[in-house]
C-alpha cells in the first residue's frame, strides 16, 4: 500500500471510498458495508465486506483516460475466459443490471468504471524462493499462452499493444527512459545504444502469431496468490497484445540485473515447456526481452517518481541498468 499520508493523498483516498461507497448498490451491497483500502497505484482497489453475510470481494476503481470501456470489459471477458480455462483468476461479480462494470457518474474527480470481484484466499509466494516461483509463472505463462492463442475474442475486444515503440521507443506509454533520474551521459550513451540493438534483434524475431499475441504483460511474483495447491493469477491492467515471451521478462521485473538471472529465465522455460514449446530461437532471445522491459521499467521510474517504489529504486537500480545494457551489448551486439 501507497505509504503517503500527506493531506492531498489522504483526500483523494476518501474521495475514492465515496466512490466504492456508491457502487455497492449496483451490486445489491447494502450501504454499510465495510470497506478497507488495499492498494492505490494505476488503480484503486478496496476490500469489501458485507456486515450481515460476511461476504467478502475486492472492488477496483479504474483510473481515468487509460482505458476504453470495451478494452476494460475486454478484459473481464478474458479473465473470465481463461477461468473457463482451467487457470484460477478474480471472478467478476455481475451487477443488478446484469453488467460486471458499473460507471460512477457525478463524484468530485469525475466519471471512474468500477468492477467487483470475489475475493481470493491466498498469499503472495515467497520472493525469496525466485527458483520455483520462476518455474510456476513458465508454467502458468505456456497455459495462458495457448488459452490466448485459440480463443474467439469478442468483436469489440480492444487492448493496448506493446511493440518496442510502445514500450521504450518514441510513442512509450509509461514515457520516455531518458526522463528518469539519476541518469548520467554515460549512462544514457550506453542505453542509446541497447535501444538501437533492441529494435534490430526484435524487428528480425518478428512478430508471427507463435511469437506475438495476446498476454498478460505483468505477469511478475507479486501478481500471484497461492492457496495450497490454488494458484491464482491477479491483476490483468496492462494485459494486451504483445510477444509472449515479454510475460517471462516480467517475471524478473526490477531485478534484471541479479548475477543469477540466466540461470532464472532457465527456470521460467523449464516450467514453461511442461505446457507449451520453446524453440531455441526463442530461447536465444531471452536476454533481449530481459533488457526491453529492464528499459520500459527506467521509463515507468520516471514517470512515476511521486510513488514508494520508484522512489526506492535510487540511483544505484539506474547505474545498474546501464550496466546491464553494457552486458547485452557485448554479448548479443
Amino acid at each position: 500500500m501507497n505509504a503517503r499520508t500527506d493531506a492531498e493523498y489522504l483526500t483523494l483516498i476518501a474521495t475514492l471510498k465515496e466512490i466504492a461507497r456508491a457502487a455497492l448498490p449496483r451490486y445489491g451491497l447494502p450501504a454499510d458495508s465495510r470497506i478497507r483500502l488495499l492498494s492505490h497505484s494505476e488503480n484503486t482497489v478496496f476490500e469489501i465486506v458485507d456486515p450481515r453475510s460476511v461476504w467478502r470481494g475486492a472492488l477496483r476503481i479504474h483510473r481515468p483516460n487509460y482505458q476504453t470501456r470495451n478494452a476494460l470489459q475486454s478484459e473481464l471477458d478474458w479473465m473470465a475466459a481463461l477461468g473457463d480455462a482451467g487457470i484460477d483468476t478474480p471472478c467478476a461479480v455481475t451487477g443488478l443490471d446484469g453488467e460486471e462494470l458499473q460507471d460512477i457518474a457525478g463524484t468530485p474527480i469525475g466519471p471512474r468504471s468500477v468492477a467487483l470481484f470475489e475475493w481470493i484466499n491466498g498469499e503472495f509466494p515467497d520472493e525469496r524462493e525466485l527458483e520455483p516461483s520462476m518455474r510456476r509463472l513458465g508454467e502458468l505463462s505456456a497455459r495462458m499462452h495457448a488459452q490466448s492463442k485459440q480463443w474467439c475474442r469478442p468483436a469489440y475486444f480492444e487492448r493496448f499493444t506493446w511493440d518496442h515503440d510502445d514500450m521504450v521507443g518514441d510513442r512509450a506509454r509509461w514515457g520516455r527512459w531518458r526522463a528518469a533520474p539519476g541518469l548520467l551521459p554515460e549512462h544514457i550513451d550506453v542505453l542509446d545504444h541497447t535501444e538501437r540493438l533492441l529494435r534490430l534483434r526484435l524487428n528480425a524475431f518478428g512478430r508471427t502469431p507463435d511469437r506475438f499475441g495476446l498476454i498478460h504483460a505483468d505477469l511478475r511474483i507479486a501478481n500471484l496468490l497461492v492457496d495450497g495447491e490454488r494458484t491464482t493469477i491477479i491483476d490483468f491492467d496492462d494485459s494486451g497484445l504483445g510477444w509472449f515471451l515479454h510475460d517471462m521478462a516480467t517475471g524478473l521485473s526490477f531485478i534484471e540485473h541479479r548475477v543469477d538471472r540466466h540461470r532464472l529465465m532457465d527456470e521460467w522455460a523449464e516450467g514453461y515447456v511442461a505446457h507449451g514449446t520453446l524453440g531455441q530461437t526463442e530461447r536465444d532471445e531471452f536476454p533481449t526481452f530481459l533488457m526491453q522491459r529492464r528499459l520500459q521499467l527506467l521509463a515507468w521510474m520516471g514517470s512515476h517518481a511521486e510513488t514508494d517504489l520508484a522512489r526506492s529504486l535510487g540511483d544505484q537500480w539506474v547505474a545498474e541498468t546501464a550496466e546491464l545494457g553494457r552486458d547485452f551489448l557485448n554479448t548479443m551486439g
